[in-house]
């Protein structure tokens, strides 16, 4: 590919954000050759387009004796080339079951994504041998389609802020190429060449090897990623349909709407809802085991299974997914509008409900108070709370979340279930909780 031809290829993959009037964007800059490549291209393309905002920003893990050298590379790059620069320090603490590869790459999203220039686009300098090599550890994984899809061109942070891979279908001897022709100095990562970690055995032996045995195998390869990924979205397409199909209101699996899929349908769509929740798969083993004891088991038989970040449970033909919540606001007054800790906020309204309080009486919030009794409008009797929760068939575990409003200590609302007949008024006041 002509060096040219490079600066074409980016220009012509950021037409998607010209079209929508971005012209902001921030570069992920590590000083290695593809982030610096993708600078300068950016720079070349700021001239002949004077309404594009180009910044850049280093992360510096620490993890190198070199780190504070690059950033000062960095740095100094960027004042030569008169692009605003940022630069995030972030400390990675060592965890159990997380690589520290994975807690650095985590760490330098949430930088890019905190600290990159505002309403910016983050620009990402992975090319298609870094695709390649994704794709063959994932391999070595055993991973599904979606892994084997290796990396996406776009992709949307927590807050929403997008980045995005222009260099996704170049090769790296393009960019180097590149980096020659227009002299280009750039960083060389002393740990790029250490052949213990998988993705440099990959980088230096088996790519390649396969390269050069194969003609334009990077290439083709990175062909069959994109069909990958283009079959992975048909599929999430259909997926969604079975899932929107299956939920209630509170996002709870419907099991007799799914029961009489095929097996692999039934672990898709369980995949999807659990994705609704957690960003960390269960295991194999642990998803046969909600799958089969959410459609095995007797109706009344209590499932609690217990994963990293929550409860798989069912109640009442459902599956919930359960985290604990705390709230602390027992027993607290209140008179309009109070925000519990969970970030649900707790309303007054007008209309048919409660008398309002008299002169003398306190409104609180009370949580999990099961023995409060009350008799609800248009229900025979008074009995306890954790009576007509079960005569409503509301789920154990959603039991200590309703907020209880009393006036002094006597229970006149279950919020979202019921009020109190003897302080019923067609004129009165009620509680809601969103």
């Amino acid at each position: 590919m002509q060096s040219s031809a490079i600066y074409q290829h980016v220009k012509h993959a950021l037409e998607h954000f010209f079209k929508q009037q971005q012209y902001n964007f921030t570069v992920a800059l590590s000083g290695g050759v593809d982030s610096v490549v993708l600078l300068h291209v950016m720079h070349l393309l700021k001239q002949e387009m004077p309404k594009l905002k180009v910044s850049a920003i280093y992360v510096n893990h620490g993890l190198s004796k070199y780190a504070n050298d690059w950033q000062a590379f960095c740095q100094n790059l960027c004042v030569e080339l008169d692009i605003p620069f940022n630069t995030a320090q972030v400390t990675i603490s060592p965890q159990t079951r997380t690589s520290l590869e994975a807690q650095a790459r985590e760490a330098r999203y949430k930088a890019l994504d905190e600290l990159s220039a505002p309403q910016s686009v983050i620009l990402l300098g992975q090319h298609l041998n870094d695709q390649i090599e994704t794709f063959l550890l994932r391999l070595k994984r055993g991973s599904g389609l979606k892994g084997l899809g290796a990396m996406q061109a776009m992709r949307e942070l927590q807050s929403g802020r997008m980045c995005y891979r222009p260099l996704l279908n170049i090769t790296r001897s393009d960019i180097e190429h590149f980096a020659t022709a227009f002299n280009i100095a750039h960083i060389t990562d002393d740990s790029n060449t250490d052949e213990r970690f998988d993705r440099n055995f990959l980088r230096a032996r088996v790519v390649p090897e396969l390269a050069m045995r194969f003609k334009g195998f990077e290439q083709c390869a990175g062909r069959s990623i994109e069909l990958l990924q283009q079959q992975q979205a048909l599929l999430d397409e259909y997926t969604q349909i079975d899932l929107s199909q299956s939920l209630n209101d509170q996002q709870a699996l419907c099991i007799s709407q799914i029961i009489h899929y095929s097996d692999v349908r039934i672990t898709n769509v369980v995949r999807a809802w659990l994705s609704l929740f957690t960003q960390v798969m269960p295991s194999q083993k642990q998803l046969s085991q909600i799958i089969n004891q959410a459609i095995n088991a007797q109706a009344d038989a209590k499932i609690q299974i217990d994963l990293v970040d929550g409860q798989v449970r069912r109640h009442q033909g459902y599956l919930y997914f359960v985290t604990q919540k705390n709230i602390v606001n027992d027993d607290e007054l209140i008179t309009h509008e109070l925000t519990l800790n969970d970030g649900r906020v707790l309303t007054k309204q007008s209309g048919v409900g409660i008398r309002a309080p008299h002169a003398n009486e306190q409104v609180s919030v009370r949580f999990n108070y099961n023995s409060a009794r009350i008799k609800p409008l248009k229900k025979p009797g008074s009995n306890s709370v954790k009576h007509w929760f079960k005569d409503a068939k509301v789920a154990p575990w959603l039991r200590s979340q309703v907020p209880l409003i009393f006036y002094n200590d006597e229970l006149v609302q279950v919020v979202g279930y019921f009020i109190s007949e003897k302080h019923y008024d067609e004129n009165g006041v009620y509680w809601e909780c969103k």
